[in-house]
């Protein structure tokens, strides 16, 4: 028994890292599990059924339940293909996490068309698919009478919320899916859905060599920490949060606030005489956001 005892998720980039992570602790605490994965590299290259399989194995052997899946979750058909894995398999779906996604670093000025596109194609596309096919469900399964009690869980990053340098493509989709799902937050609520998104601070292949880390740094970046969040939000105690994002990692789990209203300038219909009200607010707001005081944004 545990806190998402019956109810079955379907966890997409779930043959490594974040995504396995995430699975094992929802099938830990009594979920069915679909283990979406294409098994490719961390730049997207390349299909590899074994991950998932391995995964599978590998809850299998806890006692729990769970079924691998190749869809390309980034595509329609495939994004449709893993909800009705999940519905023919274990009968219903309660949960999504949307977690597969890519790197592919660049600074923009050399950035290639591709690098772009399929960077936002995995993380912001199939974030987007594999939510729309759930959320039909969840509909249908409303308008009959049969409330659902579902959960997106989606995945964004510090470098969407704060902007790396050198991942203009990364940043983009990663701040588009915080912002998508908080849109979608406010349009499923009707349908007993709660939508939120998970920025993790975890040490992965995805990340591993960006930085040196001490051993209790790398201690508190484990993804056990974020898939422990992930655990709960899908379970049933979970229901009131809805339309957040969530900074998390072992040091905390912090709940970010989006765009806010900063200093302000008078307005004018004159140009000429804007500009001391605009570098005014422009100075307050770096202030504001210790920008002048070498505040580093990422601890």
């Amino acid at each position: 028994m545990g806190i998402c005892d019956g109810r079955v998720a379907i966890v997409t980039g779930a043959g490594r890292g974040l995504g396995r992570a995430h699975a094992l602790a929802l099938a830990a605490q009594g979920a069915r599990v679909v283990i979406n994965d294409l098994g490719s590299a961390a730049t997207g290259e390349g299909a590899d059924a074994s991950p998932a399989g391995q995964v599978v194995a590998e809850i299998e052997a806890m006692g729990g339940q769970a079924v691998a899946d190749a869809s390309d979750a980034a595509s329609w058909d495939g994004a449709k293909a893993m909800v009705d894995l999940a519905l023919e398999r274990f009968g219903r779906l309660d949960v999504v996490v949307n977690n597969a996604g890519i790197l592919r670093d660049r600074m923009l000025i050399n950035m290639t068309e591709d690098e772009w596109d399929s960077v936002t194609r995995v993380h912001l596309k199939s974030t987007f698919a594999v939510t729309h096919h759930a959320a039909n469900h969840w509909r249908l399964m409303s308008k009959k009478g049969e409330q659902p009690d579902a959960r997106v869980i989606n995945t964004t990053s510090h470098s969407g919320l704060f902007c790396n340098i050198g991942q203009a493509n990364y940043a983009a989709a990663k701040a588009g899916i915080a912002s998508f799902s908080i849109v979608a937050a406010r349009e499923l609520q009707r349908y007993g859905v709660t939508v939120n998104a998970i920025a993790p601070r975890a040490t992965t292949r995805m990340t591993e060599g960006l930085r040196e880390w001490t051993p209790e740094q790398l201690e508190k970046r484990k993804p056990d920490w974020v898939a422990a969040l992930v655990a709960w939000l899908a379970s049933p105690e979970a229901a009131p949060v809805s339309g957040r994002v969530f900074e998390a990692w072992g040091y905390g789990i912090t709940i970010a606030e989006s765009w806010q209203h900063g200093a302000t300038a008078e307005a004018s219909l004159d140009p000429a005489t804007l500009g001391p009200g605009i570098l005014a607010a422009h100075a307050a707001s770096r202030k504001n956001a210790g920008i002048d005081h070498g505040v580093e944004l990422d601890p």
